[in-house]
Formats: structure tokens, sequence, C-alpha cells
């Protein structure tokens, strides 16, 4: 083996897979399309019987990293303390389902074959960490995970929202160790 030992081959290989996620992650676009108007109204809609807050008042930022990704969500007017309080309970309770793998919310606003929810919600507890934490004006959860086909299966799910919800939604620029910013 040449010095090598059983972990430091895992973490190459882990390395190496890791590299092949972000090279597709760098060459894809940031949205494969934007959704029609009215997929966007329907998404509107049905996202108002799941989310608590108005989604013309908030902003989901979606930020792709090395190893999965962060959503957050703020309110346009910082100001508005119902908004933010309905975001951060709202991503709390996001954060509980989607540990003990329920994405039905996701599924029940962007339908069943969004891209990326099949493996979400195939995954192992505990493959995915989500970490939640407030933000000035709303909150955030922050995913992680080294499998390398999750990490793409976040990067897509991210896509397919920033085209369901469209200009209520963006994609962040801070992409973490490893990831560069798409131009």
């Amino acid at each position: 083996m040449g010095g090598r030992t059983p972990g430091s081959l895992e973490r190459a290989r882990m390395r190496r897979a890791i590299r092949v996620v972000l090279l597709w992650a760098l060459v894809s676009p940031v949205a494969a399309q934007v959704a029609s108007p009215q997929r966007q109204a329907d998404v509107a809609t049905r996202g108002a019987d799941v989310m608590p807050f108005s989604l013309e008042a908030t902003t989901h930022v979606f930020t792709k990293t090395a190893d999965g990704g962060t959503q957050r969500v703020v309110a346009k007017h910082g100001a508005d303390a119902r908004q933010v309080e309905l975001v951060r309970e709202h991503l709390r309770d996001i954060r509980r389902e989607f540990s003990t793998g329920d994405f039905s919310g996701p599924s029940y606003i962007h339908g069943k074959d969004m891209p990326g929810l099949a493996a979400l919600a195939a995954a192992k507890p505990g493959q995915i960490a989500i970490a939640y934490r407030d933000v000035a004006g709303g909150a955030e959860l922050r995913f992680r995970t080294g499998d390398p086909t999750l990490v793409a299966a976040l990067h897509e799910w991210f896509d397919a929202q920033l085209s369901d919800h469209g200009a209520d939604a963006m994609a962040g620029h801070h992409h973490g160790p490893g990831m560069s910013p798409k131009r």
C-alpha cells in the first residue's frame, strides 16, 4: 500500500467523489429552466397551505456547498416581526420533519417528481445533517452530507425550488471550501 492506511484510502476516495460532484455542479446551470408563470402561481398557492409565512413577503436563498447547502428564508422587510417569527417556526418544523425522512411538504408544494426529492426522502436517518439557526430577519437550514449522491440531490432540489419560487427566491453566493461562485 505504500504507507497508505485504510482511512487515508477512504478519504482519498471521498475527495475524488466530491471532485466529481463539484465538477458536475460547476458545469450544470444554476437552474435548468425557469418555471412557467402558471407553475409558479400553482406552487405559491400550494405553498400557502404548507408555509405559514407570506411567500411574497419573504425571500428564499439557496446556497450550494461542496457538502450540501444552505436554505435561508428572510423577510423582505426585516422589521416585519410576524413574518420573521413565522419563518423561524416553519424552518424549525421543516428541520424536524426532514430529519425523520418526512418530505411531504415539498412533495405537496412542488410535486412528487420534484428533482432530488426522491433521493433525499430515501436517505437513511443521519445521512444528511440538518442544522437550524436564526439569522437576521429569518432563519436558515444547513444541510451537510458526505454522500456525493445526496449532495447532487440537494443541489437538484435547490435548483427546482429556485425555478418554482421565481422572484421570491435567489441563489446564494457563498459556496464554501472548494466551490466557485457561478457567474
